[in-house]
């Protein structure tokens, strides 16, 4: 995919600041449909999006996330790497554009090819994976312009509104994106 087609976006360090966007943004049952959140309502507190921000800045829980910003420097969601594994050189992918005022625009394939840029060439990456459960299609045509490859089905994968649900598993190589 020609990079020039996207829209331009920065990926930045997470903020305190970004709480409050975070919080609301998890108050919309569309927003977080295929997220794992906890079956209560609000999924979080204030309280706990500040303190999970926090740790991401700490960097104690593994996680590599950043805050989307368009062009015009609008926060509008995130996207991290997760489940590192050094050795195998290989990471887990998740991303969420919580603006729904930039759904389908192409923010999430912008932020997506920054982002397997970063974990490929600063990580040092050779595969980034991703699960994605089986009816988002929007999410999985989306992966696939990314370059993105079935792996395969994970069976039961994910627990949702009482019932359990299938998740492909992707992924794409550091040869595959960068040619």
């Amino acid at each position: 995919m020609k990079t020039t087609e996207l829209p331009k976006v920065q990926l930045r360090e997470l903020s305190l600041d970004d709480a409050e966007e975070r919080y609301q943004w998890c108050l919309d049952k569309e927003v977080t449909k295929h997220l794992n959140m906890p079956k209560k309502y609000p999924p979080f507190s204030r309280e706990e999006t500040r303190n999970w921000i926090k740790i991401c800045i700490d960097k104690t829980n593994g996680y590599e996330q950043k805050a989307i910003l368009t062009e015009q420097g609008k926060h509008i969601g995130w996207i991290d790497l997760k489940n590192i594994d050094k050795l195998n050189k290989n990471a887990e992918l998740g991303i969420a554009i919580g603006d729904k005022n930039y759904w389908g625009k192409r923010y999430g394939l912008s932020a997506m090819s920054e982002m397997l840029m970063w974990g490929f060439n600063e990580l040092e990456l050779n595969k980034i994976w991703l699960r994605v459960e089986v009816d988002n299609e929007k999410a999985i045509k989306s992966y696939k312009r990314m370059g993105y490859m079935e792996e395969g089905i994970l069976r039961q994968d994910r627990y949702r509104n009482g019932e359990f649900v299938d998740r492909l598993r992707m992924s794409v190589l550091k040869t595959e994106f960068l040619n």
